[in-house]
């Protein structure tokens, strides 16, 4: 007995007879091109949902085009980065691009892995994300394929940029928290060496906003910095070397909210509530800051936004590789919650 005969793909002659119309038309439909009526661009759709036609990539690839993007995400346990790429698959729904999503997994060897990658299969365009490559890397990507980069600070004439005012956000948080009543105010980063990266990576953008704002508010004299990382763990070995300290601080503004989470563990561990005894704000306004047990403060700074723009930014730039280079710029607001209070003492 002979297996059964697996089904035909759908071809894009079989869509033309279908809609009754010629397989030009079809191809412009696809291409989004000048020449089709919005009746024909009606007729064609109708006819591809009923057939369940998919383009070949491969095809489309020859003809100059894949209509994918390429995200490339530095940490996937971090709750905030969901909410970037939701605004770029948002943007996206109602055009011809389908993400597909890379780890860059925070380490310069597999974020270059991951990008060269998305490169060798054809992708339109990529949005990176928080990227840890050197500025000459990242110019040397965007010269073979349109390149977005979000989260970081710097400018260049090759790729365009989206961030948010990262000083502006710290300065947001140390000033709710003085204006309860705290002196003590401590602050955990991200420890950062490369001089690149220490000039354009938002870590280091809320670290100097920090310390910036301490001294705006007149206390130079307390502060307090644990550099650790961005992680959950991170955060749980800073708040263990700030509560060593001859005197803890009272307040602690965690770098991101993944960072915060570390934060209240090791405050949980010492026996100490939050925030009756110190009180904690953190960065991004995810998911876990808004969940109702936890209730943390945190600084939004519109994951959903960065990634709108970041989408919008890298179809532009597909359609014209000669644009000038923008530089987009968020204000971040606080959302104040449960976790922040006045100093009990």
């Amino acid at each position: 007995m002979e297996p059964p005969a697996s089904p035909r793909r759908v071809t894009i002659i079989d869509v033309a007879r279908h809609a009754q119309v010629s397989t030009t038309a079809v191809s412009k439909v696809l291409r989004n091109a000048y020449g089709a009526s919005p009746a024909m661009r009606a007729k064609v759709r109708q006819a591809i949902d009923e057939l369940g036609y998919r383009p070949l990539a491969a095809a489309r690839a020859l003809r100059g085009q894949t209509y994918t993007i390429g995200v490339m995400l530095p940490d996937i346990r971090n709750p905030f980065f969901p909410e970037i790429l939701d605004g770029i698959t948002g943007c996206l729904a109602d055009s011809e691009y389908q993400v597909l999503l890379g780890p860059g997994c925070n380490g310069e060897r597999e974020e270059a892995r991951v990008i060269e990658a998305m490169i060798d299969r054809g992708m339109d365009g990529l949005v990176l994300v928080a990227p840890v490559s050197s500025r000459t890397r990242l110019e040397a990507v965007a010269s073979v394929v349109p390149t977005v980069v979000v989260g970081r600070h710097g400018h260049s004439p090759v790729y365009d940029t989206v961030a948010a005012d990262d000083v502006a956000g710290a300065a947001l948080v140390v000033g709710h928290l003085a204006e309860l009543g705290h002196r003590r105010i401590a602050h955990i980063e991200h420890h950062e060496t490369d001089p690149t990266r220490i000039a354009e990576m938002p870590n280091t953008q809320r670290a100097d906003g920090y310390r910036q704002a301490m001294r705006n508010v007149g206390m130079a004299a307390e502060i307090d910095v644990a550099s650790t990382s961005y992680t959950q763990q991170g955060g749980y070995d800073g708040m263990r070397e700030l509560l060593a300290r001859p005197r803890r601080p009272t307040a602690v503004f965690a770098g991101a909210d993944i960072v915060a989470m570390g934060v209240l563990d090791a405050l949980t561990e010492a026996g100490l509530s939050v925030p009756g005894d110190v009180s904690v704000a953190g960065y991004d306004n995810t998911t876990f800051a808004a969940f109702g047990p936890i209730s943390l403060t945190s600084v939004d700074q519109a994951g959903h936004e960065l990634g709108r723009n970041a989408a919008r930014l890298v179809l532009e730039r597909i359609a014209d590789r000669g644009k000038p280079p923008v530089q987009v710029k968020l204000s971040p607001s606080l959302v104040t919650r449960r976790t922040t209070a006045a100093p009990s003492a």
